[in-house]
Order: C-alpha cells, then sequence, then structure tokens
C-alpha cells in the first residue's frame, strides 16, 4: 500500500476520533457519509472505508447496514441478537434456539483427532484419546451471517453402540442419534471473546480488529456425563448471545 494513501485513510480516523472526543459527533448521532468524507479530504471511498476501519476496532463506530455510520452510544443495543439454547421439537427434532436457518457452505470434513488437554478436561475424557471431529462453515441470510462450527466426539462415548465402528452424524442429526442411544441431553455453554486467527478472520469476513465469540456447548446426558463438545467461533461485531435462564 503506497505511504500516500496510507496517510490519508489515517487522516480521516484521526479528524473523526477528535472530532468523537470532543463532542463534534455525539454518541448515537450519524457521521459523514463516506461520500462527503471521500469529497472532503480527496480520496476514494475504499480509502475512506480504511480509516473508519480504524474506528470501528477501537469500539468508536458502529455501521448500520442500510443507514449509515453512528458514533458508538455506551448505551446502544446491537443490531442483531440470538438466544443460545437448544430446543426439541414434538416430531424429535432438535433446534438451535436463534431459529436461525444455517446451511453449510461446504460439506462437513471429518477426522480423527486426539483430544487436547484444554478440551479432554471439559469432556472429562484422558487428553489423548481419540475422537471424531467435524468441521463446517455455515451460513445463513444469504451469507450475511457466517459461523465456523467445529464437533468433536470422543470414542469412548460409542463404544457398544452402533456408531463403535461407523462414525456419527454431525449436528443437529447427532443430537437425535445420541437420544436414540437412550441418553435424555442437556447442555452447557461457555463463551468468551478472543481475536481470530488469520483462517477464521478470512472465513468469517472480519475487518481487522474484530474479535470473535467463541462458543464451547457441552452435551450431557442424564447422569451429567459429557457426551460431544462443539466449538462456535462467530464475529463478535454488532452482535449480543441472550440466554433464558431457569
Amino acid at each position: 500500500m503506497p505511504e500516500k494513501a496510507q496517510a490519508k485513510y489515517r487522516q480521516i480516523a484521526d479528524h473523526l476520533r477528535r472530532g468523537i472526543l470532543d463532542g463534534t459527533y455525539p454518541a448515537g448521532q450519524p457521521l459523514p457519509s463516506e461520500e462527503v468524507l471521500a469529497k472532503q479530504f480527496g480520496v476514494t471511498r475504499p480509502t475512506v472505508r480504511q480509516g473508519i476501519a480504524e474506528l470501528r476496532a477501537a469500539g468508536l463506530v458502529e455501521v448500520m447496514m442500510g443507514r449509515g455510520m453512528f458514533v458508538r452510544s455506551p448505551h446502544s443495543r446491537p443490531s442483531l441478537t440470538r438466544p443460545r439454547g437448544v430446543r426439541r421439537e414434538t416430531d424429535g427434532r432438535y433446534v438451535e434456539a436463534d431459529g436461525i436457518r444455517w446451511e453449510h457452505a461446504e460439506d462437513p470434513v471429518a477426522t480423527r483427532t486426539d483430544a487436547p488437554l484444554a478440551l479432554a478436561d471439559l469432556l472429562r475424557i484422558p487428553p489423548g484419546e481419540p475422537m471424531y471431529t467435524y468441521d463446517v462453515l455455515e451460513t445463513a441470510d444469504r451469507g450475511r451471517l457466517r459461523q465456523l462450527h467445529r464437533t468433536y466426539v470422543p470414542f469412548s462415548v460409542l463404544l457398544g453402540t452402533k456408531y463403535e465402528k461407523q462414525a456419527p452424524p454431525p449436528p443437529p442429526h447427532l443430537y437425535s442419534a445420541l437420544t436414540e442411544l437412550g441418553n435424555e441431553l442437556q447442555f452447557t455453554e461457555y463463551v468468551r471473546t478472543r481475536m481470530p486467527l488469520p483462517d477464521q478472520a478470512q472465513a468469517l469476513r472480519l475487518p481487522d480488529g474484530v474479535p470473535v465469540l467463541q462458543v464451547l456447548r457441552v452435551t450431557l446426558n442424564q447422569a451429567e456425563k459429557p457426551l460431544t463438545l462443539e466449538e462456535l467461533h462467530l464475529s463478535g461485531d454488532d452482535l449480543e448471545l441472550s440466554f433464558h435462564l431457569i
């Protein structure tokens, strides 16, 4: 990237940052449009977007689809709220509480892996135990929503079942398969934020500086024995998760 172009987008970011901090652009109010900023600084709109990306990474600005750029308010709500949880329908199917119709962007990739220490602890199995692992990129809303979904199923959970010599299906059919084996399912989720790895940022189409939400979901049976672990990575930008507590 030419040094001059880099300096221009930094100038835009610094100009807007000063205006936000001194109250020229109050919280919750719109910023000048990309077109106005491009004309003001004599640059292209992609250069303006680079400057805005710096402010988004700093948590100062949010971009609302179809509405424009706004100064982030400490009281503003994200544009997307996703209820968390799994429910069982009357026909026995398990569905996500958020109601989003996720589709596989590609076929799930099944591999055999050995349990690392951190996951073995959550699954209460010895480190190094073999597991079936499924990886898939899921999309919804015509590709606007994206999440990486990885599933781990320890071999020990499948001993003595028809899946001892064949791979079980990936979620959500995995839940029905476990129920058919006599398990009554319950779920526990662990949520944290972190910065994405480069391949995760590319797959999720994340701008620079945007963290991911990592959701670890453990499926347990009626004896509270862990059966599977799912690892979900989704964009932490303009998103909140909601949980129904009983």
